[in-house]
């Protein structure tokens, strides 16, 4: 029979982290304790609740995420957020141990862009240079030459020759969003992001006239629509630092919920709104990222699982275009 370790070990690999804990038991205390006798630190996307964002060592996007796991001299990553993110830290930091709250926690984004549908895809277009935005899988990233984020994708495309021909994947909205302001024609893959796909424009529309004094602030995956009526476009840390320097106390926010927790830290005297969906329901709140819960990080640091592993090929094959991309971004003073 297994032993009761074993069980547990096994149901945890497999991403069945959601089983009961003692109710008395105090989380983040217990979690604390937990990161320091294991020498292991705690970095939480925007996206996540707002209690894991506040026992987070770091809070940040997904690059800014990866590139603090490379500088932290921790032994152990508990990395809040979605899979291809884990994933991204594990191929700038090969020899740290990574561990995700929720093996579940995916991406519609990432999970648009299948590796085995894109190289063929790739195949037929072979003068083209590929650029992958960040939020894509490691295998997708094996087959990208640069890796871009919606922070520096302008830059990186403007960067290359004109004449150069480029396959943008794998988000549709952004690859558009970048083809209209650098006037290239990248060829677009054809995927996109569930939560900043369902912004309804006429809901929008009324709040705006509800809050007239309200600017609208999207990020680059939205649709054309939403981005074409938004006062400001950006990455999720550049809405952020915009709330911070703008003069404007009201904002709609076109973008996962989960940020408005950290624009509200940031300015208590203004008022954050988060754009409505078509629906009524929280469409606006990403499925994947709300799986981790503070229940699942107290047990993936108990257990030090599930961790992710990545062959040593594919750690490096996806590693060369996040390389390229740090060394164009610092050329172009990024």
């Amino acid at each position: 029979m297994l032993s009761e370790n074993k069980i547990i070990n096994e149901l945890i690999e497999k991403g069945f982290l959601d089983f009961p804990i003692d109710p008395t038991l105090d989380l983040i205390a217990e979690i604390n304790k937990l990161k320091k006798e294991k020498n292991a630190v705690i970095l939480a996307h925007y996206y996540q609740d707002a209690d894991i964002q506040d026992i987070a060592d770091y809070i940040g996007d997904s690059l800014g995420l990866s590139q603090q796991a490379e500088k932290t001299k921790a032994d152990i990553i508990v990395f809040a957020g979605v899979y291809f993110m884990a994933e991204t830290v594990k191929i700038l930091s090969p020899n740290k141990k990574v561990i995700l709250p929720d093996l579940k926690a995916g991406c519609s984004l990432a999970d648009s862009c299948k590796s085995s549908d894109f190289k063929l895809f790739k195949v037929k277009y072979p003068d083209h240079l590929v650029i992958s935005y960040v939020n894509c899988s490691a295998e997708i990233k094996a087959l990208t030459d640069i890796v871009c984020t919606s922070a520096n994708a302008v830059q990186i495309i403007n960067s290359l020759p004109i004449a150069q021909q480029i396959i943008f994947a794998p988000d549709k909205n952004l690859g558009a969003y970048v083809n209209k302001v650098t006037g290239r024609n990248m060829l677009l893959w054809n995927g996109a992001c569930m939560v900043h796909e369902v912004f309804s424009l006429e809901k929008i529309n009324k709040l705006k006239l509800r809050n007239p004094y309200a600017l609208l602030l999207a990020h680059p995956e939205c649709e054309e629509v939403i981005l074409n009526l938004a006062d400001f476009i950006g990455s999720t840390t550049a809405l952020l630092n915009f709330t911070k320097s703008s003069e404007c106390t009201e904002f709609i926010v076109a973008t996962e919920s989960g940020i408005l927790h950290q624009m509200i830290l940031a300015n208590p005297t203004k008022t954050f709104i988060p754009a409505p969906p078509i629906a009524n329901c929280a469409c606006n709140d990403c499925p994947h990222m709300k799986l981790n819960t503070l229940e699942k990080i107290y047990n993936c640091l108990k257990y030090e699982l599930p961790e992710i592993n990545l062959a040593d090929d594919l750690i490096a094959n996806a590693k060369k275009p996040i390389v390229e991309m740090l060394r164009l971004s610092k050329d172009l003073g990024l």
